[in-house]
């Protein structure tokens, strides 16, 4: 192999480990964050991850330093705005459903805007597929599977929100850069610190959880937020997207190790077929003429 080819895959190999770096950190912390409920509550975690994240993403990311055209504010305010709601019912939905059956469900989110954007024979099989995993996953009166339900509607509803997400979190990047997910994450902590403090009470204040809510915060925000933002430009887009279908794997062995959830078989099919879906979508994928790039 030539030292060109050489130093080609050693440079797309870094990002690609930066970016599984950051899906274990996330999905670690996720489980982590679960692990406190019995003493703050989904709406607890929530407040703490937005509100210490926050200043740790100020910290990095030094965001007021940027400058606020009047059109650009709208799309930054709904990308705020999903970013709290995301994190919001996700948390809601952990509480009663396991971590990588919650994450596939919300993994739905992304998945529609990629499908989305085609209209080719093949992408139907990829609909298909998600379709026959949520079918297996969501309680619609079969008994192959005890999911709450409204557990399953929190978690569909965050990958709604992830969704929007992605749509205006692309605009707002393009027009702010990197430190758009400091100000995005400002703006969901203004909105819904406060609604889980309320909800909350007095268990926020209590000092000894504060060293563990400091490690869900980076573990699920400063640390995998950082690493894609370095990685995200030194890869194709369409690299991410299939690592990113790894994601409900590794969240469920997460649950494995750490919370001691366990699927069922059928359950772990499911799974593997919006896993398929989300990796056929984007392998599949036709590049537009003209792509938009973030600066």
């Amino acid at each position: 192999m030539s030292s060109s080819a050489t130093g080609k895959a050693s440079s797309t190999l870094l990002p690609i480990c930066l970016l599984i770096i950051a899906m274990v950190s996330i999905q670690g912390g996720a489980s982590l964050a679960k692990s406190l409920f019995p003493l703050v509550g989904a709406e607890g975690i929530t407040t703490l991850r937005l509100g210490i994240g926050t200043l740790i993403l100020f910290v990095i990311f030094r965001p007021w330093r940027m400058r606020f055209a009047a059109g650009s504010r709208l799309p930054l305010l709904i990308y705020g705005l999903a970013l709290g709601s995301m994190n919001y019912l996700f948390y809601l939905s952990l509480r009663t459903v396991p971590l990588g059956i919650a994450v596939a469900l919300e993994f739905t989110g992304p998945l529609a805007v990629a499908m989305f954007s085609s209209r080719r024979p093949i992408d139907f099989l990829w609909v298909a597929l998600a379709i026959v995993g949520l079918w297996f996953l969501l309680p619609l009166g079969h008994g192959v599977a005890s999911i709450d339900p409204f557990g399953a509607a929190c978690a569909l509803g965050a990958g709604a929100c992830w969704a929007v997400y992605i749509i205006f979190g692309q605009k707002a990047g393009g027009d702010h850069g990197p430190g758009t997910v400091a100000v995005g994450s400002l703006i969901a902590a203004l909105v819904f610190c406060p609604i889980g403090a309320w909800q909350t009470g007095s268990a926020l204040l209590n000092v000894d959880i504060l060293p563990v809510a400091l490690a869900v915060a980076i573990l699920s925000t400063a640390l995998p937020y950082s690493l894609e933002i370095i990685a995200l430009p030194k890869i194709p887009a369409r690299t991410f997207g299939t690592l990113m279908s790894l994601e409900p794997a590794m969240a469920a062995f997460s649950g494995m190790l750490f919370l001691n959830e366990h699927l069922t078989g059928v359950q772990w099919l499911a799974l593997a077929a919006i896993i398929a879906a989300s990796m056929g979508s984007t392998l599949t994928i036709r590049p537009k003429p003209q792509i938009e790039k973030l600066s």
